[in-house]
């Protein structure tokens, strides 16, 4: 009877720290986003008479196998607002017809360049390369870096520059609307979103006195001077998730970044299919446990708990009240404290589904599968950790041998 209700009271802690946990997820969450700056809060350098005055733009666009997304992308290049820039497209070795099309654009527009970025030299992530590629033709003094499958607002290159010189910044990304192409997305995105929303929230990332820094790869703009000093590409040249670790290094050498909402200016592409989401979600993890094993296997852990365990409790409370005479009231109360925490999580996930991704709030109904997904594909991420060629990301595989910087 004593274990039973020593039980009990385990449960009651355990589930009363995953609902605070909660509390605290779902309030600073509300809080970001009221709080967060957004692009448009910005003039817009239409007003502007001098157009000497605006610095020439490179936007870097490395491409593979995009022959899907590439034409939308560059579309809504050619139609920026903004008068002085260049695009140097960098064909990423692609077997299909993205180098046609990249061709068939440069032939109707003087200010796009197209490169093959050749043969990848060891130790190099072949979107790196194609990024540094880029940057060695390009002639601009800020970059503008973006990937093949996301769509700009005619507006966004103005504000953008218009934000990064007004606030004297040095670095300046968006958080695009991720567009969600299937019902694995759609589920477990919002979830995964809300757990990391904490940590990655603007206000932390904006704030000079906090570690955390980094890049959406499907936006973000750099003065050349500041992205050689960090050690352009080269520095992040054996990094899966380069944006993230760009952005670290350019927080950690003391170079003012701003991360801003720009839901309504930029759309991209965070996973194709279950595969890219399930690859996604491994591409996460695993620079993590190679850059630190034990927090690594604790945020796994952690993610059970706050995920999961809210759930699989509510098939425990109906066996442990069988099995003891514990008094109702203690019964009625951990199981009002886990109903919350549940509630909390949909609610969370519903919110993040209907005013961030643009989608039906009732994909929040998936949250158990949702955390299913995200707990499986972190668990086999550290169980494969060692395996040649974990991920498979844009038709190639990678073996992870040198610490990197996750975006999570």
């Amino acid at each position: 009877m004593n274990v039973i209700i020593e039980s009990y009271f385990f449960i009651l802690i355990l589930i009363s720290t995953i609902f605070i946990a909660w509390v605290y997820f779902f309030l600073y969450m509300l809080r970001s986003l009221k709080k967060s700056p957004k692009l448009e809060s910005f003039n817009h350098l239409q007003n502007r008479t001098n157009d000497n005055y605006l610095p020439k733009v490179s936007v870097i666009l490395p491409a593979r196998n995009e022959e899907k997304y590439i034409s939308k992308c560059l579309d809504s290049l050619f139609e920026q607002d903004y008068p002085n820039f260049e695009i140097i497209a960098v064909n990423d070795s692609s077997s299909d017809k993205t180098a046609e099309i990249m061709y068939k654009y440069q032939n109707k527009s003087s200010i796009l360049t197209v490169l093959n970025a050749g043969f990848k030299p060891a130790g190099w992530i072949g979107k790196n390369w194609a990024c540094h590629q880029g940057y060695l033709r390009a002639n601009g003094e800020i970059f503008l870096f973006t990937d093949a499958d996301t769509i700009h607002s005619p507006s966004v290159l103005s504000l953008a520059i218009e934000h990064l010189i007004e606030q004297k910044l040095d670095a300046l990304t968006v958080i695009p609307r991720l567009l969600c192409q299937d019902i694995w997305t759609k589920i477990t995105l919002p979830v995964i979103w809300s757990i990391s929303y904490v940590k990655y929230s603007p206000l932390r990332a904006n704030n000079p006195k906090a570690t955390t820094g980094y890049f959406f790869g499907s936006f973000y703009v750099i003065f050349r001077k500041v992205y050689e000093a960090v050690g352009t590409h080269e520095a992040v040249k054996s990094e899966i998730v380069e944006d993230g670790a760009l952005g670290g290094i350019v927080k950690k050498a003391k170079f003012n970044l701003r991360v801003v909402r720009g839901e309504h200016y930029v759309e991209a592409v965070w996973a194709r299919d279950f595969s890219t989401l399930w690859h996604g979600l491994r591409r996460l993890m695993i620079p993590l446990y190679h850059q630190d094993r034990i927090n690594a296997s604790l945020t796994t852990i952690a993610t059970f708990f706050l995920l999961l365990i809210p759930f699989i409790s509510l098939f425990i409370f109906p066996f442990l009240s069988i099995m003891s005479n514990f008094n109702t009231s203690g019964k009625d109360i951990l199981l009002l404290v886990n109903l919350n925490t549940i509630a909390l999580i949909g609610l969370s996930s519903a919110i993040q589904s209907k005013y961030i991704l643009f989608n039906s709030s009732l994909y929040s109904l998936a949250s158990p599968i949702a955390g299913t997904i995200i707990c499986l594909a972190f668990l086999s991420s550290i169980i494969d950790a060692k395996k040649k060629e974990i991920i498979r990301w844009r038709g190639r595989g990678y073996t992870i041998n040198t610490s990197q910087h996750p975006l999570l």
